[in-house]
């Protein structure tokens, strides 16, 4: 009985332990889709696709710790650059959200819009640096 118990116990552990480590099913299926914005026109083209499981991490990590507030923005000019996450499993389909991303004159910040639920963020020079590395491609340091 004593034994059976233990074995029940390791067996309870064990499990939780793999649960704890297994990779989550999304992990690693999604990559960015960036598009800038063609010269002083108001179109966009395809600019790279981000695929580093790292840099995706990265970016979705950014944009869950901004500081998103309900609003609709007028912004000045079109965006920079606009992105969406969007999942390497062709078979999945899902309604893409699309960040569009302004510059500032000194590229130190970024304001951020996501215009189909009004939300508007204004980052931080760290967040910003990270994001203008990973979707723009440019280096940037912060001050």
């Amino acid at each position: 009985m004593r034994l059976h118990k233990c074995i029940f116990i390791l067996t309870i552990g064990v499990l939780f332990f793999l649960t704890g480590c297994a990779e989550d099913p999304d992990y690693g299926s999604q990559y960015i889709e960036v598009e800038k914005r063609v010269a002083d026109e108001d179109t966009y083209k395809v600019y790279k696709e981000i695929t580093s499981v790292k840099n995706v991490d990265e970016v979705r990590n950014v944009l869950d710790d901004a500081e998103w507030i309900t609003a609709k923005a007028s912004m000045a000019r079109p965006a920079d650059y606009r992105f969406t996450f969007q999942s390497k499993d062709r078979r999945i389909i899902a309604k893409a959200v699309l960040y569009e991303l302004w510059m500032s004159p000194n590229k130190d910040r970024v304001e951020l819009v996501i215009d189909a639920v009004n939300k508007y963020a204004l980052l931080n020079e760290k967040d910003s640096a990270v994001l203008i590395e990973i979707v723009t491609g440019d280096e940037y340091s912060v001050h």
